[in-house]
């Protein structure tokens, strides 16, 4: 057991990365370890880290940040979420790769709280998501911002349209 700033029982004694338990990351345990370290020397601490992704590298590659669609869902009474399908991204189609799927969740005013990947270069795009909601930005944000195309992260600019199009379509509904 270990506090905020990874400290045991013994506050002179740290421990870090799988010693504590899950998400026995290599990326989180490096970042556990900083934060330890920083504090052992008396350093300031920045506020807390960001939400934590997790990949697996299988073929599809796989990929998660922040909450599921569940989670949000009962964290918020409900939530949004808009897909991309890798078949609908020309760069998809270019590296024929087309069984893959990006899925962003969002609270009900829009924030981006979670997104989950399966599919080629999953393990590198979930840190789009990983910054989104550490800025705590809302989805229109990558409908207002360009894209490189054809490329596997403009799956958020479609994934994000997807949320748009039910967003308006639910105020036209309540109208």
């Amino acid at each position: 057991a270990v506090d905020a700033c990874f400290r045991t029982a013994q506050p002179h004694i740290y421990a870090v990365g799988d010693v504590i338990g899950p998400p026995s990351l290599a990326a989180t345990s490096m970042e556990q370890g900083r934060r330890a370290a920083r504090h052992a020397l008396g350093l300031a601490l920045e506020s807390g880290a960001g939400p934590t992704p997790a990949g697996i590298y299988t073929i599809p590659e796989m990929a998660t940040v922040g909450l599921t669609e569940a989670q949000a869902i009962e964290r918020f009474g409900s939530a949004w979420v808009g897909r991309a399908r890798y078949d609908e991204l020309a760069r998809g189609h270019i590296v024929g790769e087309t069984s893959g799927l990006l899925k962003l969740v969002a609270d009900p005013e829009g924030r981006v709280v979670g997104a989950h990947i399966i599919g080629e270069n999953a393990t590198e795009l979930v840190h789009v998501a990983q910054m989104a909601i550490a800025a705590n930005f809302d989805t229109e944000a990558f409908v207002e911002n360009i894209f490189n195309f054809p490329t596997l992260a403009e799956g958020y600019r479609v994934a994000a349209l997807d949320i748009a199009g039910q967003r308006h379509a639910a105020r036209r509904a309540a109208a």
